[in-house]
């Protein structure tokens, strides 16, 4: 299976089917339609203590990006974890005025172009090549009617 989802904590009772949806027309159009994926729908707890382990940084966050080093030639190539709170997803659409779904696929979005190794925080110029595919690979999924604005 090219994505796998799970669920914990908050996440359990989030439906996934359209999230899959999104995440399967992503892959294709960053160039890796052979890829395979895993998304985490977990709670602000959970959330919280893999940002202390792995980034220092003592609160939940709304995304984390985990990408597999490529080694070998392994086919289909393990592009990595995406891992999202939904917690957080729901406050920044409200703060944002998106539904919860927008926000889920915002930041499925984000995630994997982490994932590609674009890091919005090693430079204002990285920042902005990132929010330029971020927009482009959203349009691109409004016009495939995955995502309503």
């Amino acid at each position: 299976m090219p994505v796998e989802i799970a669920h914990r904590g908050s996440g359990r009772k989030l439906p996934s089917r359209r999230l899959k949806q999104i995440a399967l027309a992503i892959l294709p159009l960053v160039g890796q339609a052979k890829a395979e994926l895993s998304v985490a729908l977990i709670g602000n707890a959970e959330m919280r203590k893999l940002n202390a382990k792995y980034r220092n940084k003592d609160y939940p966050t709304d995304v984390l990006s985990f990408p597999i080093e490529a080694t070998g030639t392994a086919m289909p190539r393990l592009l990595g974890d995406v891992i999202i709170s939904v917690e957080k997803a729901r406050e920044q659409a409200k703060e944002h005025g998106r539904t919860p779904d927008q926000e889920l696929a915002t930041l499925l979005i984000h995630g994997i172009i982490h994932l590609l190794g674009y890091d919005h925080e090693r430079s204002a110029k990285e920042a902005r090549l990132m929010k330029r595919l971020e927009d482009k690979l959203y349009r691109q999924l409004c016009e495939q009617g995955l995502i309503k604005v």
